[in-house]
């Protein structure tokens, strides 16, 4: 199985990247938690039961060709490369380069996530780039580049959450998808602001639960609330930000009784909640999926941040504004080639300088690199039309289940020419692939991911892969250089792409140039951005005479990312979801998560404890609601919305509004939650309209369990 007995490495799922130790036994490989800051000795049920999946039956062992039978076959890797080559310069020699494109994951590494990036542009030549991170934490990626001139999750360390005095969560449940972080919070009264009365909402001292799609409008009642109470913080706003009389004007009409009225939050539970925040000593206001998944995300984010603002919150270290990233790597995943509009170093590609820079690490010229493409749903809308791609590489998602209107996204993979699979489970998506990719998953590899506090970590190589499966580096050099580019552009060594990866972000806003593997070996805590050592010293320094970087754990603290220095707040102004309920769909459907769980469930659905304890999808019902509708516990639903329809068991909730159902988004087939979501999009940050559709709910009779 391995020469190697023992690695501390990271967990697989959530940004939070729990320290673990992975031993191999007779038995196979356990683990245990390390005592790293942001787990502190603990795991989850999901990071317990990890090592499970490397042993699932159901792994990708060989790569698989779709054959004029229409069934996947087992072919060596040189057929199925060359299958993927060929076909992928039929289509460029047909349509152009625009026609194949792209799509990432928040799961892969920074080394897969920048050699995808620029194996797309160079060897494709496509601008045609997305990935799933656009599902997570764009909206908040948007809103907090504007406010602060730059976008890091956590601007400081998860462990200064311990110290706070209270903490206003809006829309995260971290209870359940995150639950190591909860020990952090143990100490700050919290306020949640969540339409569920969820795990997170009842370890809260006060719990806000507004109708679903009116976060913004409560953010702004309670700026109202701030100003007019006189507990906004005068010098702060006038020293360290820009924008306030702009953003009062959209707030000023925010009195608390018109926010009542929209939300359904009570005034007193308003005025208790600015209270709270403003009279203890540490506080932070945090967002995530529930206030981000939204056709008005990046302003309702906007919103809570202008709140954090008039507080006086951002840049004070003990107190701030932060991001609870989702993905495993969904803050490095974002930063280094996977969005459209982005090159290396969190840099725009629109950028005269950015494209020099990045042209000369790649040894190609900066007209060659085409320009931003689509964002993911717009990517996948895209797929098969006339004008769109007519192929697509996908590494490391599922958007079959993933993606919003689900169904509409099944029918455009089913229309391309090609779909590429690399995934090491059979996923969703990969069923449905004409060429699928066996790679190797986490204790398989080596390389570095970045959490959410943007701190660099190691994943280490405990297991050596099975015979046939590959490394997604090997796979994308197998493919550029079966598109004519020269083996050494695309490295193979983790190592190596690291190295590469550091001298493409230098001098961007997320730059790594100064972090090494043997700074993170020797276990140095760096959190970007760690520029390279330009000043010798005669101190403490590094081997080439320079002194090393520290890292900047918390930012902000000297000014912000702007050229002023100065944080802006937006302007930005309540709007409803982009539909409403009626008569024919008269309830509010949300998704979220579970937690023994993970994403579209993939990887977790194969673990036997895990399935054991969350089995099967359901939707979750108020009673009243539930014979309203002629509903009965434990019995089956059909949920409708105006795109298709999902079936799942009823589960009743007396916590839950009258006016809103919950689904878990990780079950697949007619269960799927995102069968019902709507495909619109914030115009700011691209990120599809999850948390709110509009449905309706019908017995169903009989349903095969």
């Amino acid at each position: 199985m391995s020469d190697i007995r023992s690695v501390h490495t990271h967990c697989p799922y959530c940004a939070l990247q729990c320290g673990t130790r992975l031993t191999v036994e007779r038995s196979g490989v356990a683990v245990s938690p390390s005592d790293f800051p942001t787990n502190r000795g603990g795991l989850c049920q999901k990071g317990w039961t990890a090592p499970a999946l490397l042993e699932t039956p159901e792994r990708l062992r060989h790569p698989l060709v779709r054959g004029t039978d229409g069934e996947l076959t087992p072919v060596s890797w040189g057929v199925a490369l060359q299958t993927v080559a060929t076909g992928l310069q039929r289509i460029a020699g047909e349509s152009g380069p625009e026609a194949t494109a792209v799509f990432g994951g928040g799961g892969l590494t920074n080394e897969k996530a920048y050699l995808l990036g620029k194996f797309a542009r160079v060897a494709l030549g496509t601008s045609q780039i997305d990935y799933n991170g656009r599902f997570c934490m764009s909206a908040a990626a948007s809103a907090g580049t504007a406010a602060f001139g730059l976008d890091r999750g956590l601007p400081f360390p998860v462990t200064d959450l311990a110290r706070a005095g209270t903490i206003l969560l809006a829309g995260a449940n971290p209870a359940e998808t995150m639950p190591p972080l909860m020990q952090h919070l143990t100490r700050a009264e919290l306020i949640v602001i969540d339409p569920r009365r969820t795990a997170t909402a009842e370890a809260a001292a006060l719990h806000l639960q507004p109708a679903p799609g009116t976060d913004l409008a409560l953010a702004l009642g309670l700026l109202h609330i701030a100003v007019t109470e006189g507990r906004y913080q005068a010098d702060y706003v006038h020293e360290r930000t820009t924008g306030f009389d702009t953003a009062w004007t959209r707030a000023v009409s925010w009195w608390p009784e018109r926010a009542e009225h929209v939300t359904g939050v009570p005034v007193a539970a308003q005025r208790q909640a600015v209270r709270m925040l403003a009279e203890s000593e540490r506080s932070y206001v945090l967002t995530g999926r529930g206030a981000e998944q939204h056709s008005t995300g990046a302003d309702t984010v906007g919103g809570f941040i202008n709140l954090a603002l008039a507080l006086g919150l951002p840049g004070i270290e003990g107190s701030g504004y932060g991001c609870l990233t989702g993905q495993g790597n969904g803050q490095g995943g974002r930063e280094h080639g996977q969005k459209a509009d982005q090159l290396p170093g969190y840099r725009l590609i629109t950028d005269p300088a950015t494209r020099e820079h990045v042209a000369d690490v790649w040894g190609v010229l900066p007209g060659t690199l085409p320009g931003p493409g689509r964002s993911a749903s717009e990517l996948l809308a895209a797929l098969g039309t006339e004008g769109g791609p007519r192929a697509l590489l996908v590494f490391g998602s599922n958007p079959v289940l993933s993606a919003p209107d689900s169904a509409a996204i099944a029918e455009r993979l089913a229309d391309l020419d090609l779909l590429v699979v690399a995934d090491f489970v059979p996923s969703e998506t990969a069923r449905m692939a004409d060429v699928v990719l066996p790679v190797t998953q986490w204790a398989e590899e080596e390389g570095t991911l970045t959490n959410l506090e943007g701190r660099l970590l190691r994943r280490r190589r405990l297991l050596t892969p099975p015979k046939h499966a590959r490394s997604d580096l090997h796979v994308l050099q197998g493919l550029a250089t079966r598109l004519g580019q020269p083996a050494g552009r695309f490295p193979t060594s983790p190592r190596e792409v690291f190295d590469e990866l550091r001298r493409a972000s230098a001098g961007g806003a997320a730059d790594y140039s100064g972090i090494s593997y043997e700074r993170l070996d020797a276990g140095e805590a760096l959190h970007w951005p760690c520029p390279a050592p330009t000043v010798p010293d005669t101190a403490e320094s590094d081997t080439a005479g320079m002194v090393a970087h520290p890292g900047t754990p918390r930012l902000f603290l000297d000014g912000f990312a702007h050229p002023d220095g100065r944080a802006r707040f937006q302007e930005v102004e309540h709007r409803g979801p982009a539909e409403t309920t009626d008569t024919r769909f008269p309830l509010w459907a949300t998704t979220g998560r579970l937690p023994a769980q993970y994403q579209t469930g993939a990887q977790t659905r194969r673990v036997p404890d895990l399935t054991e304890a969350a089995p099967e999808a359901f939707v979750q019902v108020h009673p009243d609601t539930a014979q309203r509708c002629g509903l009965d516990e434990g019995l089956f639903a059909r949920i409708s919305s105006a795109r298709s329809s999902a079936v799942a068991r009823v589960y009743l909730d007396s916590s839950l509004r009258t006016d809103t159902v919950f689904l878990p988004f990780h079950f697949p087939d007619g269960a799927r939650a995102n069968l019902l979501t709507q495909p619109a999009r914030d115009p700011r940050s691209g990120m599809p309209e999850f948390k709110v559709s509009a449905v309706r709910l019908e017995a169903v009779p009989e349903v095969s369990a």
